[in-house]
C-alpha cells in the first residue's frame, strides 16, 4: 500500500480525535457533565477568569477542529490557549510536564499546533465550503457600460 496515501485521512482522524476530547473537556467543565472539571468535579463558574474562558475555548474551538471548521485559526487559539495553561498553570509547580501535571496541557498545545500547520485534512468541511465557493455557478454581476455623451 503506497504510505502517502494513508497522509489525508491520517491526518482527518488525528484532527477528529483530537477535537473530540478537547470538546469533552469543555463540556465537562462549562456544564459539569462526565464529573465534571477535573479540579473541582463540578462546572466552572460562569465568566470566571481563566476557567471559565478556557472551558469555553475548549469546547467551541474543539467542536470546529472535531468538523474541521475553521480548522487552522480555531486550532492556533486552542494551541494558545494549552500554552496559556501550561506556562501560568502548570509551569509554576515545576519545570517538566510529569512534575507539574501539564502533560495533557503540553500534548493538546503541540497536537493543535500541527493542525493549524497542516489544515484540516481531506475529511473536514473546509474543504466542502471552499470548493463550493470556488465551483459557485452563479453568474457574474455585469458591469455598467460607460455612457456616452
Amino acid at each position: 500500500m503506497n504510505v502517502s496515501r494513508l497522509g489525508g485521512p491520517t491526518l482527518s482522524l488525528f484532527r477528529i480525535v483530537t477535537g473530540l476530547l478537547f470538546t469533552l473537556h469543555g463540556l465537562s467543565s462549562v456544564f459539569g457533565l462526565f464529573g465534571g472539571n477535573p479540579m473541582t468535579g463540578k462546572a466552572v463558574p460562569l465568566g470566571t477568569w481563566p476557567g471559565w474562558w478556557a472551558a469555553l475555548i475548549q469546547l467551541i474551538c474543539g467542536a470546529l477542529v472535531l468538523f474541521g471548521l475553521f480548522t487552522r485559526p480555531a486550532a492556533l487559539l486552542a494551541s494558545g490557549s494549552m500554552a496559556y495553561a501550561y506556562f501560568v498553570v502548570h509551569q509554576p509547580d515545576g519545570l517538566l510536564p510529569l512534575h507539574n501535571g501539564g502533560e495533557l496541557a503540553a500534548l493538546f498545545c503541540w497536537s493543535f499546533l500541527l493542525v493549524a500547520a497542516l489544515g484540516s485534512g481531506p475529511w473536514a468541511l473546509d474543504p466542502l465550503l471552499f470548493r463550493r465557493r470556488a465551483d459557485d455557478p452563479s453568474p457574474p454581476v455585469a458591469e455598467p457600460s460607460p455612457v456616452s455623451v
